[in-house]
């Protein structure tokens, strides 16, 4: 999948990429679904800064744009804050409104499953990929194996990891055994030191984000080299 940001010269068509993917998933989804995808694309067509990536706005002018109490915007932005959908880059403080930002790159990820209800230009152009041609049928082409989902908590985040990108998985997630869970923290070990260090540098948080949709109770990933 290609790295979405909406600047630059196609910044509008990637700004209604991004929503229409939003859109797509919501339609896919339940009535809870919807409503808050909903009232996330209310705050980003009206308060959102594309440019900075900044979303600032105090629960009072939230609810009143989205005709709900507070205590229901407290529950929505915690739910989109879990979710990895909404960022708080500045905690709020002394009477100034937190600044937080979208996670495009998890919003993306999350509403893939939609993609090929928009159409499959929508899908080759956001996966990178070119629109599929006419099929050759002397050609057999290359599936993968289905990742099993298996037991315990890294099971089901090694699923949900292959689900999104399964040669980023290949590549970096399916090397990692389980190791312990002790305190709220899950230990993975990675097969060498480098392997390992690249993780933490670079793909903590998609870790993160697999590991607490398989259980909220744990809190903590580390990466131990083997």
């Amino acid at each position: 999948m290609q790295r979405i940001r909406a600047v630059g010269r196609e910044a509008a068509a990637k700004k209604y990429d991004i929503l229409s993917a939003m859109m797509a998933h919501a339609l896919a989804g339940d009535g809870q679904d919807q409503r808050l995808v909903l009232r996330l694309m209310a705050l980003i067509t009206t308060r959102y800064n594309w440019q900075s990536d900044e979303l600032v706005i105090g629960q009072r002018q939230i609810a009143r744009l989205w005709c709900v109490d507070e205590r229901t915007v407290k529950r929505d932005m915690a739910r989109l804050r879990g979710l990895g959908w909404i960022t708080v880059k500045r905690q709020g403080a002394r009477g100034r409104v937190s600044v937080l930002g979208l996670g495009l790159e998890r919003i993306m990820l999350d509403t893939r499953a939609a993609w090929p209800n928009i159409g499959p230009d929508y899908v080759a152009r956001l996966s990178g990929e070119s629109e599929p041609e006419a099929s050759d049928t002397t050609v057999v082409p290359f599936r993968r194996p289905e990742i099993a989902a298996e037991g315990g908590i890294w099971g089901a985040a090694r699923a949900h990891l292959a689900t999104e990108d399964r040669a980023l998985f290949d590549a970096w997630f399916a090397g990692l055994a389980d190791g312990e869970i002790k305190d709220g923290c899950l230990t993975l070990i990675a097969p060498s030191r480098f392997h390992a260090a690249y993780l933490r540098t670079h793909l903590m948080d998609r870790l993160r984000t697999a590991v607490r949709r398989a259980d909220v109770r744990i809190t903590q990933v580390r990466i131990e080299a083997g």
